[in-house]
């Protein structure tokens, strides 16, 4: 994406009126003999100089033929002039947005980039608008929050939609620093395979390769840490036709976490519809497609007829390892696996899992 400075904005613009009349003072007209040299109603050329009428580019490039003034000067004037009593009207509108802003967490949107530290509230909610790419607060609701609508009720307690949302526009954002190809199925099936071999493997080995396999197939993959009152494990939800992004916290910090969500988002991306959005909270929903893709995810880590064995591995650290070694997948996935059908107690083997952390520097 283009970066595009921000152009000088005046604090005041006079109408173009004004400079016609010094215009037609230097041709030593009047607006009579203007209006009649250009055939137009007198009231037209008043209306003009006024600021009431608007320079079409018609009326530009007769300018340009009585005048011998570009047209191109007239119509860039007349916009200029415009756009700055829009911004003026702009102004009060931000001032009714205000009240938005108690909605928003704004110490975390300071701490990513998205708001200055200003005391003007209407400053705040333009720069929160810029943020979010939004032209008012209806329309953010109707893209952040609106699609939260399915999961309401399958969130945790304490979970902010505009948390959510932040954590949701921070995904984005570092979708569009992604090239991508355009999105191939049966690439991004091939693709899983080996992505399930990096799961033995550090962070710093495995984001920056499964982050290249899922691009290669047309899905954007995002970390992004989790936000306060977010709680938010796993995101899927297409930018476009041909791109999707599955956008992952670290909400949990452990490994066998992290890799069955990675999964469960890539049976959406891959089995389920375009048009639908899917958040991974806590215990999820009981939806025909989480349900999928919660035994698409274990399915493809630990496959069905090698599962039965979990039964006989008990807490024995050296058999789970060895298990783990022959099915080619870190042994904190099968600890993982265990301790989520009973079959191990939580507090068993939890060395065997990897816990991860944020970077300091990390955005």
């Amino acid at each position: 994406m283009a970066d595009i400075e921000p152009r000088y904005q005046p604090t005041e613009v006079s109408p173009p009126g004004a400079t016609l009349l010094d215009v037609l003072e230097e041709r030593e007209m009047n607006q009579r003999e203007l209006a009649e040299r250009m055939g137009r109603p007198i009231k037209t050329i008043s209306g003009i100089v006024n600021g009431k009428v608007a320079i079409t580019p018609e009326t530009a490039l007769q300018f340009e033929r009585v005048l011998g003034t570009p047209a191109q000067f007239w119509t860039q004037r007349e916009a200029t002039y415009r756009e700055y009593l829009a911004r003026g009207q702009e102004g009060v509108q931000l001032e009714a947005y205000a009240d938005w802003l108690d909605e928003l967490p704004l110490p975390e949107l300071r701490k990513h980039g998205g708001v200055s530290r200003s005391r003007d509230r209407s400053q705040i909610v333009r720069e929160v608008l810029a943020f979010f790419a939004v032209a008012s607060p209806d329309e953010w609701r109707q893209v952040y929050t609106a699609p939260q609508a399915h999961f309401r009720r399958h969130q945790p307690d304490r979970c902010d939609p505009a948390a959510i949302a932040l954590w949701m526009r921070l995904g984005e954002l570092e979708a569009q620093k992604q090239e991508c190809r355009p999105y191939n199925r049966d690439r991004f099936i091939a693709a899983l395979g080996e992505i399930r071999a990096l799961t033995v493997e550090p962070p710093e080995v495995f984001q920056p390769r499964m982050t290249e396999l899922c691009a290669n197939a047309g899905v954007s993959l995002a970390f992004i840490p989790a936000i306060p009152r977010a709680r938010v494990s796993g995101l899927t939800r297409w930018l476009s036709k041909d791109k999707a992004l599955i956008q992952l916290s670290l909400l949990g910090k452990y490994n066998d976490r992290l890799w069955f969500t990675f999964f469960h988002e890539a049976c959406h991306v891959a089995y389920h519809g375009k048009r639908m959005v899917f958040l991974e909270f806590d215990g999820g929903d009981e939806s025909p497609e989480e349900v999928a893709a919660n035994q698409f995810a274990a399915d493809l880590l630990i496959p069905p007829h090698q599962a039965n064995r979990l039964q006989f591995l008990g807490a024995d650290k050296g058999n789970v390892i060895a298990y783990a070694d022959e099915l080619g997948i870190h042994p904190g996935i099968v600890v993982g696996r265990m301790q989520h059908e009973g079959l191990l107690s939580h507090t068993h083997l939890n060395k065997l899992k990897t816990r991860f952390e944020w970077e300091e520097n990390a955005p």
